[in-house]
């Protein structure tokens, strides 16, 4: 698996490249029909996933990374290198999706974004699961994540579980 940041060309993201992402979350129609993230999550258009995107690289600290296999797009996670909250030392993992093969990738994505924080001098990592995702939750605990809290996120107000693994 290899993992490139995704940075946009002149201010836009490339065409063909939307239309991956878009098949990919078009893919994990359960993560999105528990989020909220899209109006209709049988119906996720390019036009929502480039605004989303957008949005999330407006931020200085976020890290929109692809993760490819064999020249297909099998994964995407957003990091962020410090929380909003200054009194939080960790990076966040803020999203990780992954093509729903099965075949390992949730697993490499997790482990090479993990590789990225400690090659920083990072110490650990926090994530939050949506309440209502036993899928993510036990995905994420079998990677060595550990419930430190519980609280709603900051963007939509939803109950979730907050993780923490040491690096």
């Amino acid at each position: 698996m290899i993992l490139d940041r995704l940075t946009p060309v002149d201010g836009a993201l490339p065409g063909a490249l939307l239309t991956e992402v878009t098949e990919l979350y078009a893919a994990n129609r359960y993560f999105f029909a528990l989020s909220g993230d899209f109006p209709d999550p049988d119906d996720i258009r390019i036009g929502q996933v480039a605004t989303e995107l957008a949005r999330e690289l407006q931020h200085p600290d976020t890290e929109v990374l692809l993760a490819r296999s064999e020249g297909r797009l099998t994964g995407i996670a957003i990091t962020l290198a410090h929380h909003p909250d200054p009194a939080d030392p960790d990076p966040w993992i803020g999203l990780l999706m992954v093509a729903p093969q099965r075949q390992g990738y949730g697993r490499q994505l997790a482990q090479l974004v993990e590789n990225r924080f400690r090659a920083d001098g990072r110490k650990a990592v926090k994530l939050a699961v949506l309440q209502n995702n036993p899928r993510a939750m036990a995905f994420w605990s079998a990677l060595g994540y550990l419930v430190i809290g519980h609280r709603e996120d900051r963007e939509r107000n939803r109950p979730c579980a907050v993780l923490r693994k040491e690096l």
